[in-house]
């Protein structure tokens, strides 16, 4: 099964912000339609907050924890992953705890992740694309038909493109642009995003508890996940535990080890037991407004854009929607 775009003659030149699933996604439509597309990623790796941690014999989901598919044309994105083994359902049942008490979720979609890690999808879609890891835009100017770019590790860029489209979180679109595109401010200002600490525990023993994965409805915890129960994972006992989203963003300035032991306690209150090792780690832009959908935001006429979950429900599913519904916007102008 293959996405089918109309091609287009002209060859404009894009420049995508950001290798998260949103910028990929938007990537490779506008590169499978012709346009000539290189993509700017400040980190080591695609795919965004879909992030697989390795460490010594062990690895973890840190990011996104699943997803689902419930759009035709994400459906049809995932049946290439799945074909490819690049994804699989996940069938661990899911429980609730709340007042106290476990329960069983209420059935839900379907729910999916990456194979054999959890950023298998992005890297799928970054296979075919010309990616510049480790090129953190700090700068960009209209220079006069063409844009400018300029990197911290690498000063101004050779590359001219015709169009910018910036797949990062919000505040980071808002610092790059908010002196060249005014949309932005307004953009922003409808944006809720919301930071989550979370943390890869490490054990020398299988961890009982009653369920392998968990909504946390009480106390500082949201969520609580058996790494080792999703398909294709390997390595030692590892459980990823997110803390709640309200309580995150107002420590996420926190020194990280102050913040530890009290989602240690957490999970040890819940049943669980004290790590061997652990690691923390920081979103400040985890989540947004599930209810702000405008989708994207594109001005053709100077050759500007966004896309991301931020503008499309916040899912991983919103993410991969919203380049795809960009770059269609885009080709259509052509």
């Amino acid at each position: 099964m293959a996405l089918i775009l109309p091609r287009i003659e002209e060859k404009s030149q894009v420049a995508v912000i950001g290798a998260g699933l949103a910028g990929l996604s938007c990537a490779s439509a506008l590169a499978l339609a012709g346009m000539q597309v290189q993509v700017f990623e400040k980190s080591r790796g695609v795919a965004g907050r879909m992030s697989t941690r390795k460490g010594d014999g062990w690895q973890c989901d840190h990011g996104a924890r699943y997803f689902t598919a419930r759009d035709p044309a994400f459906q049809n994105q995932l049946a290439i992953w799945l074909e490819q083994g690049a994804a699989s359902q996940w069938h661990t049942p899911i429980g609730v705890y709340e007042n106290q008490t476990w329960q069983s979720s209420k059935p839900s979609d379907p729910r999916y992740v990456g194979t054999p890690w959890m950023t298998s999808p992005a890297h799928h879609l970054a296979k075919s694309l010309d990616v510049h890891h480790s090129h953190t835009i700090t700068q960009i100017n209209r220079a006069p038909q063409q844009w400018q770019l300029h990197t911290a590790e690498h000063g101004l860029l050779e590359y001219k493109p015709d169009w910018v489209i910036l797949a990062v979180p919000a505040p980071q679109a808002l610092l790059l642009t908010q002196t060249i595109d005014p949309a932005i401010t307004a953009l922003y200002g409808q944006a809720k995003t919301e930071g989550c600490w979370t943390m890869m525990l490490r054990f020398n023993e299988v961890i009982a508890m009653p369920f392998e994965a968990a909504f946390i409805n009480e106390g500082i915890l949201s969520w609580v996940a058996r790494n080792n129960a999703k398909p294709q994972r390997i390595g030692e006992e590892v459980w990823v535990i997110h803390a709640q989203s309200q309580w995150s963003q107002d420590h996420i300035d926190a020194d990280p080890q102050t913040i530890a032991p009290q989602m240690i306690a957490a999970f040890i209150a819940l049943g669980g037991k004290a790590p061997a090792e652990y690691a923390i780690h920081r979103w400040r832009y985890a989540s947004s407004d599930p209810a702000y959908q405008p989708r994207f935001h594109c001005n053709s006429e100077q050759g500007i854009a966004y896309c991301g979950d931020w503008l499309h429900g916040g899912r991983v599913e919103g993410a991969w929607l919203s380049g795809h519904a960009l770059a269609n916007a885009i080709i259509a102008t052509h």
